[in-house]
């Protein structure tokens, strides 16, 4: 007989992929600390009041009955029988937050709208229906999407703000108590169709899959808002949006099914800091069902292969829900799970508490150098297309900035957007920019990313609802620099004057001898850390060292250039003289030497889970006491344990070890045709010249030769920026890899 935390209430259902890593119950101290978060959540003005609730469900109401009329009247029109327009029906369904049950005072509502066959989206739902919602005069800023990834409708009905979405089944009537969880519903659905669906089954999914409901919303209240606090909440910014941190949270729901959200909390932190990424977060399994829809499989779709943090959804067709995320994003988030399992560490001692993990992250702060993107409209219509198109193209600005720069030029985007009240149908973005640390070089030098901006703009400029006066402007700004307008009141805070959790771990560590090395080397350059704020990288990612070997050669010591004028970021590429042979076979001890004392960990961790024996993790937060040798020595082998059985939860089916490998090596053979191809042609050796050019495309055959000069300012060749013996020692580095992964594997 299952055991009634790991079962559905409903169906009896499995919960997960994998068996939990703790069954164990809550203590007195976690039903302490479980209160102290409720309340801290309710003080924080999550919950919204028993009127505004009402008055949703009132709107709901209203907004089921117009769709119902709506149907009737597009069946009269288009001649079907009396009988076919009485049957007629359309129903709403609710998903996201609202749904989940996770939503705060003043949320939108996500909604769909199922409708018959003869109910077209065009003609219909953005023709007929929108005309109705148009005229009714509790309806305003309505503003219609149909030509979004997802179409959509928003509008404001009585105040509340609405989502609605539209599918279209393969029915002539749609039934009032339809089950839209069946993967029948799919049937002869367009791609539109069913990416309207996915919403609604996907939240119903992880509902099913989760041991306890309450449990999961109050730790999914918890996780969004850290992740708002923290600048680690949007998806279009590169950063993961409600439905990936509810799947999350889901997901260790289903490995601690009997805890409270305190020790939910503390978990989500640790199982996240020492997950293996791309592994893929799964709450069930992916079935191929019998529709033939794509699913997220790495092994069969080439673009699979290039997700860097595949949060998987439950409902059929299996997606990757976090397609956005990057490099830069994933990295900024990954140091933020890892600071967030450090305070809950703290916490059980007493040095820390629920104020210290929600404090807000400075992004002002963070860094010396910024990117601001201006952007602006003729009028408020214009600026809301125009503002969403944008925003929709953002990551690829991050994502050129990488690939151009080989990764060693980091951005941080920030979520949200600014406006200047004295501007109107205007609003800024800005990204913060640093130098990827732990580089070979500390001589400062610059990055051109002037030609990288350009491509950038003409790509969003391509909009096809382009209009005169939708214009977008991209500058390179200091922290002393930033408007005033970014900041509350506009008006810039001085220095805080209280300590942070931040700023004390970069004194505790300065003070026991393992701060990071002196930034006097680093003043030298433009592009350094934040002030009291060290970002942590973990060295243990196989795909890390693939990536390291591949883009470390061509850049030694890089920084932004702070000339430029409004409109470009003015800056240069410097480096020092070394040999790439020589860099990359240091580089590859290096990694060989990583490699081999990450098995030896392994092998160490599975001689203690063998030497202490399957014992249970207990589950529990004890509260702070004077422990005994032996009981450190008890936590120590329990942390052990507990590290093995993250990844025991870890899929590896999909091996995308492998799969970047593979891909890498096509990579690098289609880059020594093409260099085949271009022997003996000319490259230009100045950016400058040739504006057109995208920067990544610049490359030539041929020694390392150094710098040469331009207008007085030492610059690396572009066509120095991929040297022919990466690719030699990479082939090796590679083989190593292969050999080394598969011991790995196999422990």
């Amino acid at each position: 007989m299952a055991n009634p935390g790991l079962s559905n209430k409903n169906n009896g259902q499995r919960l997960g992929i994998t068996d939990p890593i703790s069954l164990g119950g809550p203590t007195e101290y976690d039903v302490m600390k479980t209160k102290e978060l409720e309340k801290y959540l309710q003080d924080a003005g999550l919950y919204e009041s028993q009127e505004e609730a009402v008055g949703r469900e009132e709107v709901l109401g209203r907004l089921d009955q117009i769709v119902k009329v709506w149907v009737k009247t597009i069946s009269r029109a288009k001649g079907l029988n009396e009988q076919l327009v009485q049957d007629a029906n359309a129903k709403i369904f609710t998903f996201g937050s609202y749904r989940l049950g996770v939503h705060g005072p003043g949320a939108d509502i996500d909604t769909l709208c199922v409708g018959p066959r003869h109910a077209t989206r065009e003609e219909d739902f953005f023709g007929e229906l929108h005309r109705m919602l148009a005229e009714m005069p509790e309806v305003t800023e309505l503003h219609p999407v149909p030509d979004a990834h997802v179409p959509v409708m928003r509008f404001k009905f009585g105040g509340v703000s609405i989502d609605l979405l539209y599918a279209k089944l393969s029915l002539w009537v749609i039934p009032e108590d339809l089950d839209i969880s069946q993967d029948s519903i799919l049937q002869n659905a367009d791609e539109q169709t069913v990416r309207s669906l996915n919403g609604c089954r996907v939240t119903d999914q992880i509902l099913r899959l989760v041991p306890n409901i309450q449990n999961f919303r109050t730790t999914l209240r918890c996780m969004r808002l850290w992740a708002k606090c923290r600048g680690v909440y949007s998806n279009v910014a590169g950063f993961l949006g409600g439905i990936n941190w509810a799947l999350l949270v889901a997901r260790i729901c289903q490995l601690y099914p009997n805890a409270l959200p305190n020790m939910l909390v503390s978990r989500f932190f640790r199982v996240y800091t020492q997950w293996r990424w791309p592994n893929p977060v799964m709450l069930c399994i992916i079935e191929e069902g019998s529709l033939g829809l794509q699913v997220w499989d790495p092994r069969r779709y080439h673009k699979d292969r290039f997700h860097l943090m595949p949060i998987i959804t439950p409902a059929y067709p299996s997606m990757n829900s976090s397609y956005n995320v990057s490099s830069s994003t994933l990295r900024i988030m990954s140091e933020e799970f890892q600071r967030g399992s450090d305070i809950c560490e703290a916490m059980e001692s007493n040095k820390a508490d629920w104020d210290t993990l929600f404090e807000t992250f400075p992004f002002f702060e963070a860094y010396k150098n910024y990117l601001q993107i201006d952007i602006n409209a003729e009028n408020a219509d214009d600026f809301r297309q125009w503002k969403g198109w944008v925003e929709s193209r953002l990551r690829q600005l991050t994502l050129k900035i990488e690939r151009h720069t080989f990764n060693m030029l980091q951005c941080h985007p920030h979520p949200g957007d600014f406006s200047d009240k004295s501007k109107p149908f205007h609003c800024s973005y800005f990204m913060g920019l640093q130098r990827k640390q732990g580089g070979l070089a500390n001589e400062g030098g610059t990055f051109d990313i002037r030609l990288t901006v350009e491509e950038f703009k003409q790509a969003v400029n391509v909009y096809t609802l382009w209009k005169p006066g939708m214009e977008i402007r991209v500058c390179h700004v200091k922290r002393k620099n930033i408007p005033n307008f970014v900041f509350p009141g506009g008006v810039r805070p001085p220095r805080p004057s209280k300590l942070t959790w931040d700023m004390r771990r970069a004194l505790e560590l300065k003070a026991s001898g393992h701060a990071q090395p002196d930034k006097s080397d680093e003043s030298k350059t433009v592009l350094d850390g934040a002030e009291g704020r060290k970002r942590r990288h973990p060295d243990d990612n196989v795909e890390n060292n693939i990536r390291n070997i591949k883009s470390a050669a061509p850049c030694c010591g890089e920084d932004l250039d702070t000339r430029s004028p409004v409109g470009t970021v003015s800056s240069s590429i410097k480096c020092d003289n070394v040999h790439p042979n020589k860099f990359i076979e240091s580089q590859t001890e290096i990694s060989e030497k990583n490699l081999e004392d990450n098995c030896k960990k392994i092998e160490n961790l599975a001689n203690i889970q063998n030497q202490n024996g399957d014992s249970e993790v207990s589950s529990s937060s004890s509260p702070p006491t004077k422990t005994s040798p032996k009981a450190v020595a008890h936590a120590s082998s329990s942390t052990v344990a507990e590290k093995m059985d993250i990844e025991e939860v870890m899929p590896g089916s999909y091996a995308p070890h492998q799969a970047v490998l593979e891909e890498l090596e096509d990579d690098f053979e289609h880059r020594n045709k093409v260099k085949c191809e271009m022997k003996g042609n000319e490259v230009e050796s100045s950016m400058q010249n040739e504006p057109g050019v995208p920067v990544a495309s610049i490359c030539r055959t041929g020694p390392f030769n150094g710098s040469y000069s331009n207008g007085g300012v030492e610059e690396l060749e572009p066509a120095e920026l991929v040297a022919p013996p990466v690719e030699f020692h990479f082939f090796a580095w590679q083989k190593l890899v292969k050999k080394r992964l598969t011991s790995y594997l196999n422990v």
